[in-house]
């Protein structure tokens, strides 16, 4: 699914009417009726709701729900931020429309107002139609009370296209803005789903296609969501008559004395999503690590200094690295200056594709030249901020931004991690990741990510497939382990274990086969 920032919108409602005569309210009455049916949803057995409406087209859509809730049989309080003068032309409309089924609009102007905002606590559901996707101003006046005394209630709230206060292409908080229950957008997925304080502030949401043509909802943008489909018919298959040899040979970098459970993290999922052979490069203290916990996994010992790789280990790797398919640079190295020695040296020389992760990054952002190499980087929004010399805040205000930056500046494929993390690539849309949760926020997850996109990559699947294939999948089997052990607690470990189960929902549900 393609996703559309604010001009984007506009266009498609402009060429809806303009191209295929759908007249803008017929659009705002199915845009309505999509509200409505969330209302019903929350309140099957009926209830008493306000409905806020703004003086813009979210306004009509407002005044729609107003319309279908009273003829419905709920107790519907229909409060406008503006005066009746100010109501854009197919708002004003459909609020005569719904004045004639008994909606009561109670304005600014009106004594009511106030006392119906101090008494928002007494009902069940809040409809918030008050800004849409192209406010971009910082709130003020009736509109900022309005926001003010529905987040004040604690009653929920179900927000039409987007909440009031938000910024529809950053997820900016624009002074105020309404903490939504439930959020349903119109047409496509907009930006400030996946971002910002419109992240947090959406919460459930769902879109709406509300009529648009389908032709106008499938012509690519900047930007889409990774689906299912999508994901299974990238992930290689195995052959009946391959061998090990066959599946991918990765090579794993990583680890050092005090962080040796990194190396066996990654290693972990590069066996359980499938590389046919796996090879661990460390100092002597990791391959032990390893050997006891992935027996499955190849041990390369490397010279060490002072319990980290040494730079005279670069030698030795690159004499081996004919054998290797692929490799993840990073997890647990550290930022010693041998480090750094060790990774310019074998880089200068590298010609596999590669995962550029963790301390390899900070390598990178200390002046590290990166291989010439196809090369994926995993930043998380810290390491990210070092990679651009910028603030972590400045990172975060635009991810979709700052992932096209650091592509721009890198001319490689960047995978910035986080809530719906991105994946971009020169010449490619962005690809947002909808699967995973908020118990992953935890150590180790990111090797398992390298690990899985390694063994993509090892299997000749291009870095952009790699990474995006890799961060659904990864999400995905944290997804279970969410749902079958709880929603915090579970650890790295357990995520890569449920790589193989999580491939299988992936694919059968494709297929529509058992799994």
């Amino acid at each position: 699914m393609w996703i559309a920032n604010a001009e984007h919108s506009r266009e498609i409602d402009r060429r809806a009417s303009e191209e295929f005569g759908i007249p803008a309210k017929v659009l705002m009455e199915r845009a309505g009726l999509a509200v409505f049916d969330a209302v019903r949803t929350l309140l099957p057995q009926g209830g008493r709701l306000a409905v806020f409406c703004g003086k813009g087209n979210n306004g009509g859509d407002g005044f729609v729900v107003a319309r279908l809730a009273t003829e419905s049989g709920f107790g519907v309080c229909c409060l406008v931020a503006a005066e009746a003068k100010d109501l854009r032309q197919d708002a004003a409309e459909q609020m005569r429309v719904a004045q004639r089924q008994g909606v009561e609009p109670i304005f600014i102007d009106d004594a009511r107002w106030s006392r119906k905002l101090d008494g928002l606590a007494s009902l069940d559901l809040i409809v918030d139609a008050l800004l849409g996707t192209g406010a971009k101003c910082e709130v003020k006046g009736a509109v900022k009370e309005a926001i003010q005394a529905i987040n004040r209630s604690g009653v929920p709230v179900v927000a039409v296209d987007v909440p009031s206060g938000i910024a529809c292409d950053t997820g900016e908080e624009l002074g105020e803005s309404i903490w939504a229950l439930r959020t349903v957008t119109f047409g496509l997925p907009k930006p400030f789903l996946f971002e910002g304080t419109g992240l947090e502030h959406s919460g459930f949401w769902t879109v709406s296609e509300i009529g648009y043509p389908n032709v106008l909802l499938r012509e690519p943008t900047y930007a889409r969501v990774l689906d299912r489909e999508w994901v299974a018919n990238l992930l290689p298959e195995r052959l009946r008559a391959s061998h090990k040899g066959d599946n991918g040979s990765v090579l794993i970098v990583a680890g050092s004395q005090n962080m040796r459970g990194a190396a066996s993290l990654a290693a972990r999922a590069a066996v359980r999503s499938g590389a046919g052979l796996v090879t661990v490069a460390g100092i002597a203290d990791v391959c032990t690590a390893v050997a006891a916990n992935v027996p499955e996994a190849m041990l390369l010992p490397l010279p060490e200094n002072s319990g980290t790789v040494s730079g005279d280990a670069a030698r030795f790797l690159l004499q081996r690295a004919g054998k290797y398919d692929a490799a993840v640079f990073g997890p647990g190295l550290t930022q010693e200056p041998s480090i750094l020695e060790f990774l310019e040296k074998v880089w200068a020389e590298w010609t596999k594709p590669c995962v550029i992760d963790a301390d390899a990054l900070n390598a990178v952002s200390h002046g590290v030249k990166l291989p010439s190499a196809e090369c994926v980087l995993t930043p998380h929004p810290g390491e990210m901020s070092r990679l651009l010399h910028t603030s972590i805040a400045e990172i975060q205000s635009d991810r979709f931004r700052t992932v096209r930056l650091a592509v721009e500046r890198f001319n490689q494929c960047v995978l910035l991690k986080g809530p719906y993390s991105l994946v971009g690539e020169p010449g490619q849309p962005i690809l947002v990741n909808d699967t995973g949760n908020p118990g992953m926020a935890s150590g180790g997850m990111g090797d398992v990510l390298g690990g899985v996109i390694g063994t993509l990559m090892a299997q000749d699947l291009p870095g952009y497939y790699a990474a995006s294939c890799a961060m659904y999948w990864h999400g995905a089997a944290a997804d279970l382990c969410a749902m079958e052990i709880g929603p915090t607690g579970y650890s790295a470990s357990q995520v890569a274990e449920a790589l193989p189960k999580a491939r299988c929902r992936i694919i059968s549900s494709c297929d529509q086969k058992p799994c």
